[in-house]
């Protein structure tokens, strides 16, 4: 029996191991030793650990102790979303956190403020940060309680639409905030520095880019200011997180940092497979006639991530496209992938104002760097079969 050829086009959710992190992450496993001893062994692994530091510190254009390693993105976003923040050594109190309402569920849900702290800031309906609504709540922020905080994805997970990072980054400085920006879809798909981006708090993760699961990164761009600890114990990682690193998940990271200069002359080639992807779905639901609606393209509008379509079509529900899917051997997605491995409404497309319905039968295909024509056609004949059976 032929075993099923699978194709993968849930990238977004997290990219395939790439060969060189995964040979990094074997190397670092073997060798012995704590990157805190002070002999041959425990130097030798805090030597791979510096490195990689090194590594991201290149590619974003910024200090080596400005790099935090962490567990993932989720802990990075914890660590930073910090009411208290130490201003050249003082500590003193942010009192509001401004997010936007389609942020990641670990930005979304505050991190260490109280829910009274947390105002959530909308969306077009192209799912872009309300930039009036930004001005206006900075505008009457009371400084006499705190600072305060914004939170901003650089690109959202399941539209891919790109947010003007820049723009709202000279909007917070205007009014003596801080800016965390979520930079983990956009880590490898976009041109992305620490002094373009503007930002106090950056957070990156491995496995979005084909590094290891368990490992990530908060960028402390603005040297003058630093959350309080999260994570307290041995004082690792310059004091800002406690714990034995990861090594061999930071020297993955480290390797799938250095591939991605090569692997980003691949975007234009994405680009194209993403939009055949979009033009045959709208020809495939003309040719059904009226047994389905026609795609609806969530944040066509807007600019987004090259690799990533968000799209639905009604009378098709995405539950059951999934599971049709998944048996043909296709793996895509209804949205983020950070809830239980459950089909629920979408906290994005809800804040960009889609009707239930729609968002209902709302699906995700993100493309990656192995992704190629093949792909794509078995995902097309794959979703033609699932058309041809309505009605």
């Amino acid at each position: 029996m032929t075993a099923q050829v699978r194709t993968y086009l849930d990238h977004n959710s997290g990219a395939p191991l790439l060969a060189a992190a995964r040979s990094a992450a074997i190397d670092a496993m073997a060798a012995t030793g704590n990157p805190s001893s002070v002999h041959a062994e425990g130097r030798a692994r805090r030597k791979v650990v510096e490195d990689a530091r090194a590594v991201l510190a290149d590619f974003l254009d910024c200090a080596p102790n400005r790099v935090v390693f962490t567990s993932g993105a989720s802990e990075a976003a914890n660590q930073a979303l910090c009411p208290v923040m130490r201003v050249k050594g003082v500590e003193k109190p942010v009192s509001r956190l401004y997010v936007s309402a389609i942020e990641h569920p670990c930005v979304l849900s505050g991190g260490r403020f109280a829910a009274r702290q947390i105002e959530h800031l909308p969306v077009t309906e192209g799912g872009v940060v309300d930039i009036a609504a930004l001005e206006a709540k900075l505008a009457g922020h009371d400084h006499a309680e705190g600072a305060p905080l914004v939170a901003v994805m650089l690109a959202n997970n399941e539209t891919g639409v790109i947010q003007p990072v820049a723009e709202i980054s000279q909007i917070v400085r205007g009014q003596d905030g801080y800016l965390l920006v979520d930079a983990v879809q956009g880590l490898g798909k976009l041109e992305l520095t620490v002094p373009a981006l503007g930002a106090d708090f950056i957070l990156l993760s491995a496995h979005k880019i084909g590094g290891p699961q368990g490992a990530g990164a908060l960028i402390l761009a603005n040297e003058a200011v630093t959350p309080l600890p999260l994570i307290r114990g041995g004082g690792q990682e310059n004091h800002h997180r406690s714990g034995t690193e990861n090594v061999a998940a930071i020297a993955g990271f480290a390797a799938a940092i250095a591939e991605l200069p090569a692997l980003r002359n691949e975007i234009p080639r994405i680009r194209g497979l993403r939009d055949f992807i979009e033009s045959r779905l709208r020809t495939i639901s003309l040719e059904a006639g009226n047994r389905v609606g026609e795609p609806v393209f969530f944040g066509e509008g807007a600019e987004r991530l090259a690799n990533t379509s968000c799209f639905a079509v009604d009378g098709v529900k995405a539950e059951t496209a999934l599971i049709s899917l998944d048996l043909a051997g296709i793996a895509v997605s209804s949205g983020s992938a950070c809830s239980s491995g459950k089909v629920g409404k979408s906290h994005v497309l809800d804040a960009m104002g889609v009707d239930e319905n729609l968002a209902s039968s709302a699906l995700r295909v993100s493309l990656g760097w192995d992704s190629v024509e093949e792909d794509a056609g078995r995902f097309l004949a794959a979703w033609c079969d699932i058309v041809g059976r309505m009605g």
